[in-house]
């Protein structure tokens, strides 16, 4: 019995979610980004803020459903600006040290290259390389994430990345 329950509560929280979604997801991530100054951090939080009352819907009153996402949204953007403040801090007093700044891997790949040659060798790889390695080297994603998102073993997301790599050496190479 108590399952029915569960899925009649989760059909209505899809229901009022999805309305809502409908008419405040673009106002959601204006919002947003009036704080954050961020287009994919803006609809990032934004989504958050969606998913959190989907979560809460049984919680939140009747008729509330837009001030919540407005509270997510508003706590959310809060969160994200306190996050980049503690990463200037860290980025400044790395350089008061004299450390020196190391760029990672992309951002010296993207400098020597540009943002569209590189783009460009990416296309001519086979698909599932080129699905693996901007899984890995633009969203981030670990060898599991990846795996569970293509649908394939870990060994093979491996392999594949490698395949990758090398080829895209290879044109590299070619170029000069």
């Amino acid at each position: 019995m108590g399952t029915r329950r569960d899925a009649a509560a989760r059909a209505a929280a899809d229901d009022g979610v999805s309305t809502l979604y409908a008419v405040h997801w673009r106002p959601m991530v204006r919002l947003a980004w009036l704080f954050v100054h961020d287009d994919l951090l803006a609809e990032e939080i934004a989504q958050d803020a969606f998913v959190s009352l989907h979560r809460k819907w049984n919680d939140v009153r009747e008729g509330r459903g837009a001030a919540y996402l407005r509270q997510c949204v508003v706590n959310g953007a809060r969160s994200a600006l306190r996050h980049h403040k503690v990463e200037q801090r860290y980025l400044e007093s790395t350089r008061a040290r004299g450390r020196l700044h190391v760029a990672s891997a992309e951002d010296e790949a993207l400098s020597v290259t540009g943002a569209d040659e590189l783009f460009g060798r990416l296309q001519r790889l086979p698909d599932r390389q080129r699905e693996v390695l901007v899984l890995r080297y633009f969203l981030d994603l670990s060898e599991a994430q990846i795996a569970e998102t293509l649908g394939i073993a870990p060994g093979s997301v491996k392999a594949h990345a490698h395949r990758g790599l090398a080829a895209l050496r290879t044109q590299m190479e070619e170029r000069t």
